[in-house]
């Protein structure tokens, strides 16, 4: 079982505003395999060697340094905690302070020293969180279903939800009827299970009111049908096919596991078409230093980082100038990790994915909101 536990964007928000004389980001990969977890221990020892070096050479108080080695030594130590990992680790510490957080994504080593945290790799958790609700929908049966990277899939009771099409449309109906296929006086049959899936939608809005989380849809294609025509509610255009009345809630959410998967290539896909076409406007861009200045000043609209690299170097706060460093030393920070925070804060969407994903190969690509 995968234990996570992930911040939400204002969390990460906040954590951007920290500063401290001494900011220490380290990811590394783990496993949920408790009886393996004694490499990503050691592993993480050496990682810290590394921070602390970096703090030393930046000259450092010895008393603050000291203060990072312990709490580093209580969280080596604490063996239940090594005992509930899952793929990846982050831990965020200054000397009066360190928070770590689990996450279900592969994430490689990192070592970032500065006075600010690198919280880049935080960001690919919420850009793809694989989660979502589904709503497995048949004529003999309705459920809501949150699926989630972390805990087990489970229903979600619904205020007002109608057991059945039989029910809530007023007309018996055959229970053994499978969805599929042609049945005598459909039309009329269609009548009654519009009433059913209008039922269903009114029992919906409030219970999703709120969420960010998609909506998959598991059902027949003449459900579906209905359910998009009379629906106010948003469905992925992927769906879990076939009668779901008995598929367990783990098995909706493997179902589900592709359907999201896809849902986030066409966001992406989505990315580059829109980088394409605002490209002949001039009004994206792929240079760091252009896209620090569109961050200083709000000019960016939608941004794509790389989740793994780290360029370091430093940025203005009132210029939006970029000085790069030639390596990680305890003054500098990673550069597009300090981008993203800025376009965060002043409202513009920002996906982290892999260096693949991002048009040219480039470490980030921005979708500006005027001309550059």
């Amino acid at each position: 079982m995968y234990y996570v536990d992930m911040p939400s964007a204002e969390e990460i928000g906040d954590l951007n505003l920290v500063r401290s004389n001494a900011c220490v980001s380290i990811y590394l990969p783990t496993t949920p395999i408790s009886r393996e977890t004694e490499q990503s221990r050691i592993n993480l020892g050496n990682l810290v060697k590394k921070a602390v070096a970096q703090l030393e050479a930046a000259g450092l108080e010895k008393k603050s340094i000291a203060s990072l080695q312990e709490q580093f030594a209580d969280l080596l130590a604490d063996d239940e905690f090594w005992n509930h990992q899952a793929n990846s680790l982050a831990i965020l510490a200054t000397p009066d302070s360190l928070r770590t957080y689990r996450m279900a994504n592969k994430l490689q080593d990192i070592v970032e020293v500065s006075d600010r945290f690198h919280l880049k790799p935080l960001l690919r958790a919420i850009t793809f969180p694989h989660a979502a609700h589904i709503l497995a929908l048949a004529e003999n049966s309705v459920r809501l279903v949150e699926v989630s990277a972390d805990l087990p899939a489970r229903e979600i009771v619904v205020h007002n939800m109608p057991t059945d099409a039989a029910t809530a449309g007023g007309k018996a109906t055959n229970k053994d009827y499978s969805g599929t296929g042609h049945r005598h006086g459909s039309q009329g049959q269609n009548f009654y299970q519009a009433r059913y899936v209008r039922k269903i939608d009114a029992a919906l809005r409030p219970a999703l009111l709120g969420s960010d989380l998609p909506l998959i849809l598991a059902t027949t294609k003449p459900l579906e049908a209905l359910f998009r025509s009379l629906s106010v509610i948003p469905a992925l255009a992927d769906i879990i096919a076939g009668n779901p009345e008995h598929l367990s809630e783990a098995e909706l959410a493997s179902a589900a596991r592709p359907v999201l998967d896809a849902h986030y290539a066409e966001q992406i896909k989505e990315f580059h078409r829109l980088f394409e076409q605002r490209t002949g406007q001039q009004r994206t861009t792929t240079d760091i230093t252009d896209a620090a200045r569109l961050a200083t000043f709000g000019g960016i609209d939608r941004l794509l980082v790389d989740i793994d690299g780290v360029i370091d170097g430093t940025i203005d706060d009132e210029t939006g100038e970029v000085s790069f460093a030639a390596e990680g030393d305890a003054v500098n920070y990673g550069i597009v990790d300090e981008i993203t925070g800025r376009a965060l804060r002043t409202g513009a969407k920002v996906m982290a994915v892999r260096k693949a994903d991002i048009p040219g190969g480039q470490d980030l690509a921005v979708i500006s909101r005027y001309p550059i």
